[in-house]
């Protein structure tokens, strides 16, 4: 006879036991490993599209280092210019006040992942990720990004058509005025868009909700905000100014380079040009925005070579170089819980 307890007696388990032990470890763990993937994600991607397109920054800091280097500081200035123009516009689309230090980093960081998604996606979950952050609920914060994004391509068709009321004679060359293909190719395009988020929209259950919450919720902050002043000043003050600042970092690069145009010329190629592509989904504009700039600047009288390298200086001032600090503060903010 057998003299162990019934509970301890082989085959059998004592009361209350289990063999297979809670997965607290894993658990607790699961987190933190995350987080280091987080961290270290942004560092990985710059490094495989710098591996992909180091071609491209070699070229254009080779020729920056023949040009004017007084200009050079110029376009410097109006770079670190245009770093603050997205917190304004992030502010002026919400009702909150958010920390001023945290908001200006987080979209230093935004502007890093930006460039490596299509169609500001990047930009968009960071920014997301530091409102929720905040304790901005998710319907306001979605209804933040939609604005942000509504105001910015409306705030430079604006500018753009200002310059053309000021500048008439900017359009005396036909060869900047769309064809009856590309304005049908344009207009399909935004009607594809919106018949197809209706679409979504109807069928998509799961979607109705968040997506009527956030419209909704856009609708009153709307309101609320354009009864503020301040609010007002931000947000479209801010949405005008950017491709302004944009345009005087590109025209410095050309005057550095020897390019003939005028400021007016310069700021009128770049806003035509992406009012004209600006929607194509490209990782921060890249490439179809580039593109269509030198075609309007050739439009105007400026050399091919000079045009493109202008482009290129450009492209390194404002992506290549705030790149790797931006995914480091990006890095930085997620293992500090900011985002």
């Amino acid at each position: 006879m057998s003299l162990l307890p019934l509970d301890d007696a082989p085959g059998r388990l004592p009361t209350g036991r289990s063999l297979t032990p809670p997965p607290v470890r894993f658990r607790a763990r699961a987190p933190r490993l995350l987080r280091s993937a987080l961290v270290t994600l942004p560092l990985l991607l710059i490094g495989v599209w710098a591996a992909v397109d180091w071609q491209t920054a070699y070229n254009g800091t080779t020729r920056l280092g023949s040009a004017d280097p007084w200009w050079l500081l110029v376009a410097l200035f109006f770079t670190c210019l245009g770093w603050l123009s997205a917190p304004c516009i992030r502010q002026g689309a919400l009702p909150e006040r958010l920390p001023a230090g945290l908001l200006i980093a987080s979209q230093f960081a935004a502007g890093a992942a930006n460039h490596v998604l299509p169609a500001s996606i990047g930009a968009h979950a960071v920014t997301l990720r530091f409102l929720q952050g905040r304790g901005i609920p998710l319907a306001r914060a979605t209804a933040s990004l939609a604005l942000y994004s509504a105001v910015k391509p409306i705030a430079r068709t604006l500018v753009l058509l200002v310059f053309l009321v000021a500048f008439p004679d900017l359009l005396l060359t036909g060869r900047l005025v769309p064809d009856q293909r590309t304005a049908l190719l344009v207009a399909g395009a935004v009607t594809l868009a919106l018949a197809g988020t209706a679409v979504l929209v109807t069928t998509v259950r799961p979607l109705r909700r968040p997506l009527l919450d956030a419209l909704r919720c856009a609708l009153t902050d709307v309101r609320v905000l354009h009864t503020r002043p301040a609010r007002i000043l931000a947000l479209w003050g801010g949405a005008a100014a950017a491709p302004l600042i944009q345009a005087s970092v590109l025209f410095a690069v050309g005057a550095a380079l020897g390019l003939s145009l005028s400021w007016v010329q310069v700021a009128f190629a770049f806003l035509a040009a992406s009012t004209a592509v600006g929607a194509v989904p490209a990782p921060g504009g890249i490439g179809p925005v580039d593109a269509a700039v030198v075609f309007a600047m050739v439009a105007l009288g400026a050399p091919m070579d000079l045009s493109a390298t202008a482009v290129i200086g450009y492209r390194v001032l404002t992506v290549w170089l705030p790149l790797l600090p931006g995914a480091l503060v990006l890095s930085a903010l997620v293992q500090r819980k900011v985002l």
